[in-house]
């Protein structure tokens, strides 16, 4: 079935979009029905041994299973909502010009954060800003944005580096029609001409890169660096007292319209670096915080009426991007639309994906489902955004304290005005958000960690819509965690900030599904109860395995009836999920190592998470924003490429993934033992065997870094340690509570 933006009459407009709805969306509907009466059918079999248990230690048996099956079914029933109804768009870009000129785009704003030159080197922002800076788009009418909350120098002096630079790339795509527009990628693809030209603009940028990454090391800017007094009185601005937790705020107009031209003569587009003022005694909110006081500084500055969101390491790989947003944001039937999300996509993964970091149901298959049902979820980077979403709902707006925040000020003054410069000052302070709506009901909400789920979350609870658009070239290409720790730690985080969510008055179970319906309540719901995973998944790590090594069958004979129900929903299940990885361009490899990856994060980030959450509830620790990472080291990164995992530091996180991998090995080879002398009876213990035979395939990596490396990757010996005593002492208090029945 397809949808059009318009009708078939000779008199409608042209078409900007069609949608069509995916040929398997009745299938998916038939087997969730089939699949709710098998589930149905479990609880019924839970009961019914509940009912038989001959002591307290079978019924509390019994009952942790129907527990976990209980938040296994509910987290299935919110994958449902992602399959009810997926669809695909198309664009039609060659048609925008018959529906709006060039003269008459709406400008753009792009907000890029980035917030630690060590972790977030300041070389992959500037190829970032770049990229963006040379998109297929009026140039008077970009304006991008810096957000330094790092307060560092060095990324002002990589950013006053690339502005010069810019003057020369700038023309350069254009008049090559370059489909590369970071520089890096570039001049690393070989794709390109060596012409006597493109090799001058090579070596012009890897002297600004080797200035760049030698101010980085050196960790201040030398003299020798500082060519004029603008610059100076720039630097100045870090004296002894400044630093990252405490400084004022630092506004640097590094490029102006109608003032700065390339090497052709052609206007540029605003460059504007951002370190908002930071105060220990005031709360910072974290990314939020600092999209916040874009929002405010480039509404006294630009007030564009379309803004871009970008991560610091997510360069823009399309360079007509901004014109497939406008197919959906020009649309005048799309006025309740607040935001255009495209997916996601990372490059620099291995050719398995050992880490699961493309994260192909967060990024690609699971907003395909929200899409059809009332817009997709916010995902922190490559969304395109309506400046009027964030102050009210469509037909509910909320004003801002200053009109000249509002999104319908016209501003009517250059840039680096003092005028301006003082307004955008003022709004950058940490006491201006002080008893007002910022956060609350006007931009980015605060509450969660994870900022961007917890906004678009809110803006669809407001009434308002979104898109979600997968071009067949990707829009913007980023970097993931290469390292295991790193890629844990990453999903604890977000685990955490979803919990914030689940957990408030905004929980989606409620809430969302009160203003936005059940399907999207749902939907949302997934994400919220992320953390609950952990549950299940730790339950079927560690109980079937310790009941197996106490002699005590805890699931249906192959004979009995029951066997056959936990045999559909097990390989329906995964089946199911399977397909889908699959129909969006996954392989067997891939999608094998996503759900590895699944079990791993819910007893390691998921369980740290709520460990985290409940600790913080309860006023006993706090948790921070913790930037991950883009930085590796050649051997780490020579292991990944091989697909070798990483164990090399000794994190907590790998402490129950040891442990099961000890308890599964031990139990499956204790089980089989017995089954081979005739102690046991292979139809009693057959899913218990399967169970930690699953486990043992899953932590090879864990056994192969235990026994088999000698590498600086190896597990650490404290892990196992730990690891090991804790296995042990699970099987002493699985003994106590009496297993053997």
């Amino acid at each position: 079935m397809t949808t059009t933006t318009s009708s078939s009459s000779s008199s409608s407009p042209p078409l900007l979009h069609t949608y069509k709805v995916l040929r398997h969306t009745p299938l998916n509907r038939i087997f969730a029905v089939v699949y709710t009466t098998a589930i149905l059918s479990l609880f019924v079999h839970h009961f019914i041994n509940l009912l038989h248990s001959s002591n307290t230690t079978t019924f509390l048996l019994h009952f942790t299973f129907l527990f976990s099956d209980v938040i296994l079914s509910f987290m299935w029933a919110t994958t449902q909502a992602f399959r009810w109804r997926p669809i695909h768009r198309t664009v039609y870009t060659e048609n925008l010009s018959k529906v709006i000129s060039s003269r008459d785009y709406p400008k753009l704003d792009v907000f890029i954060c980035t917030a630690d030159p060590y972790k977030e080197p300041p070389m992959g922002v500037v190829n970032t800003a770049l990229s963006v800076m040379a998109y297929d788009y009026p140039p008077d009418k970009i304006s991008v944005y810096i957000s330094d909350d790092g307060g560092s120098e060095l990324t002002l002096f990589a950013f006053m580096e690339a502005a010069k630079f810019a003057a020369h790339w700038l023309p350069f795509c254009k008049e090559n029609n370059v489909e590369d527009r970071s520089p890096a990628v570039y001049f690393s693809s070989g794709h390109y001409t060596p012409t006597t030209h493109t090799e001058e603009l090579k070596m012009m940028y890897d002297t600004m890169k080797m200035k760049v990454e030698s101010v980085v090391e050196r960790g201040s800017v030398a003299d020798e660096y500082i060519k004029t007094d603008e610059q100076r009185e720039a630097f100045n601005k870090w004296t002894a007292e400044f630093t990252r937790q405490n400084h004022p705020t630092v506004i640097q107009v590094l490029l102006e319209n109608g003032k700065n031209t390339d090497i052709t003569g052609l206007e540029m587009p605003n460059l504007v670096y951002v370190s908002r003022q930071k105060s220990k005694a005031s709360h910072h909110h974290f990314k939020a915080g600092a999209l916040n006081v874009l929002l405010r500084i480039s509404a006294t500055m630009t007030n564009a009426p379309v803004i871009l969101t970008l991560d610091c390491d997510m360069y823009a790989n399309d360079p007509s991007t901004p014109l497939q947003s406008l197919c959906f944001l020009a649309d005048s039937k799309m006025s309740k639309y607040a935001y255009v999300q495209f997916p996601q996509r990372f490059h620099g993964i291995n050719k398995n994906d050992i880490y699961g970091g493309e994260n192909k149901r967060l990024y690609q298959i699971n907003p395909v489902g929200m899409d059809g049902l009332a817009g997709t979820s916010y995902v922190g980077s490559g969304a395109f955004f309506r400046r009027r979403a964030f102050f009210g709902g469509p037909s509910s707006y909320v004003s801002a304290e200053k009109p000249e925040l509002n999104p319908d000020y016209a501003t009517d003054k250059v840039i680096h005005s003092e005028v301006v410069l003082k307004m955008a000052h003022s709004v950058a302070g940490c006491e201006f958000e002080n008893g007002s709506k910022w956060g609350h009901k006007i931009g980015f909400r605060y509450g969660s960690l994870v900022e961007d789920y917890f906004t678009g979350y809110q803006l669809n609870c407001e009434g308002w819509d979104s898109v979600f658009y997968h071009p067949d070239r990707a829009a913007f290409w980023g970097d993931t965690p290469i390292s295991f720790d790193g890629s844990l730690s990453q999903n604890k985080r977000w685990s955490v900030g979803t919990l914030e969510v689940a957990f408030s008055k905004y929980s989606p179970i409620i809430f969302g599904t009160k203003a936005r319906g059940i399907l999207m309540g749902l939907a949302y719901s997934h994400y919220a109860f992320w953390g609950t995973w952990c549950i299940p998944i730790t339950v079927y790590a560690f109980v079937p395995q310790l009941a197996l090594l106490n002699g005590v069958s805890s699931f249906p004979k192959v004979s009995d009836p029951w066997f056959y129900l936990y045999v559909f929903l097990i390989l329906g299940s995964y089946m199911q999920d399977f397909l889908d990885f699959m129909s969006m361009g996954g392989t067997f490899q891939r999608w094998w190592n996503d759900q590895r990856m699944w079990l791993v994060r819910g007893i390691s980030s998921y369980l740290f998470a709520s460990m985290d959450f409940l600790a913080e509830s309860l006023g006993v620790s706090s948790f921070g924003f913790n930037i991950t990472s883009k930085v590796v080291d050649d051997e780490q990164n020579k292991h990944y490429e091989q697909g070798v995992f990483e164990f090399g530091i000794a994190s907590p996180l790998f402490v129950p993934l040891t442990t099961t991998s000890i308890i599964s090995f031990v139990a499956f080879s204790v089980g089989m033992t017995r089954v081979i002398l005739g102690n046991e009876k292979m139809e009693e213990v057959f899913i218990q065997l399967v169970l930690s035979g699953f486990w043992m395939v899953n932590c090879w990596p864990v056994y192969e870094a235990m026994l088999l490396r000698s590498d600086r990757g190896r597990m650490s010996l404290k892990t196992t340690i730990v690891s090991s005593i804790l296995a042990f002492a699970l099987y002493s208090v699985s003994c106590c509570l009496s297993f053997r029945i």
